[in-house]
């Protein structure tokens, strides 16, 4: 059994983790910590947790196997090095850190203390992702020209209900969170692409506020790869009713996936638009949790790799540098 500590119900995702960790066989959560007292005592009493107001507590205690962190992300680093440091296995909410400098620092830490880690990256565990791949390393699109990614939503849109949004107001603190919706939910963007469109060149990006919060709620970057391709990721807080896009372009083919409707077009194909069959989608694979407890207990490399953890945080902080300085990064 992993005993398990909860690190911060700060973001929006935690009690999912928490849910998803009381529901797997191998977890057994223990203990409760958070920056915020108040908060993390009632997420301990209301889950029937041990809250621990000291983190070291936390971190030093042997009887403690792992730990999952959905705290502000700018304590990833601090803590994540930490709970290596300490023998700690570590689940973490996306991203890895703020810059790249950083990310190289935990994921050292993590591999000197032989300790696992995992960052939750769930669009890679979808079918519609595992298929798009397949088409890729099939050849069926030819030589990848453009890949067009797009998540976004309205949680920054004032409604009478939300006159601030429906977003927690500390999404908007950048000392906190590192940025704004870029960080955030420009993350599933981000990750995708890397995968499909494979080592990168350059990164530009422009950041928009548009209901002037600190940090960003619209946002778009253009990728550049050593392959020639161009990633072209868009995300933002202010789109109502905007659906999730994956487009892939290639010189024999396009692939075009808008929330659960898949469109395939291939020179190699019979002519006009081919939608996959259910048996011709792979099948969803295990939770990035799963992944995580499965190397834990049996040392299989997961799916998700640190190389997936680190280009996040890389093309993140790129494209930071690349709004404030007005500028094309190179990589």
């Amino acid at each position: 059994m992993i005993r398990t500590a909860l690190l911060s119900k700060w973001h929006v995702h935690a009690q999912e983790y928490a849910e998803e960790a009381i529901h797997n066989e191998h977890i057994m959560l223990t203990h409760v910590w958070d920056e915020q007292k108040e908060r993390g005592q009632a997420w301990a009493h209301e889950l029937g947790l041990l809250f621990e107001e000291e983190l070291d507590n936390i971190i030093r205690n042997p009887e403690i196997d792992a730990v999952i962190v959905a705290s502000p992300t700018s304590m990833h680093t601090e803590i994540i090095t930490k709970a290596a440091k300490h023998g700690k296995h570590v689940f973490t909410e996306k991203v890895l850190a703020e810059t790249v400098s950083d990310a190289a620092a935990i994921l050292q830490g993590v591999e000197k203390n032989g300790v696992k880690l995992m960052v939750s990256l769930p669009r890679l565990t979808a079918d519609y992702y595992l298929y798009t791949q397949q088409v890729v390393d099939q050849g069926l699109l030819g030589r990848i020209t453009t890949i067009r990614c797009r998540v976004a939503h309205n949680g920054s849109v004032p409604t009478e209900q939300h006159p601030n949004g429906w977003l927690p107001q500390h999404f908007y603190d950048k000392e906190l969170c590192g940025g704004g919706a870029f960080i955030d939910l420009g993350a599933h963007p981000i990750y995708l692409t890397n995968r499909l469109g494979g080592e990168v060149k350059a990164v530009t990006s422009r950041f928009i506020q548009t209901f002037n919060h600190e940090v960003d709620d619209n946002a778009v970057a253009i990728v550049e790869y050593q392959s020639g391709a161009l990633g072209i990721l868009e995300t933002g807080f202010v789109s109502s009713g905007s659906p999730f896009q994956l487009e892939v372009y290639g010189t024999e083919g396009t692939l075009m996936i808008e929330d659960g409707t898949i469109r395939l077009k291939s020179v190699k194909l019979d002519e006009g638009w081919h939608t996959p069959s259910e048996d011709e989608l792979p099948e969803t694979a295990p939770s990035a949790m799963m992944q995580w407890v499965s190397e834990i207990k049996t040392g299989i490399k997961p799916d998700i790799s640190y190389q997936d953890a680190y280009m996040l945080t890389l093309i993140n902080d790129a494209a930071r540098r690349s709004n404030e300085e007005g500028r094309r990064i190179e990589i």
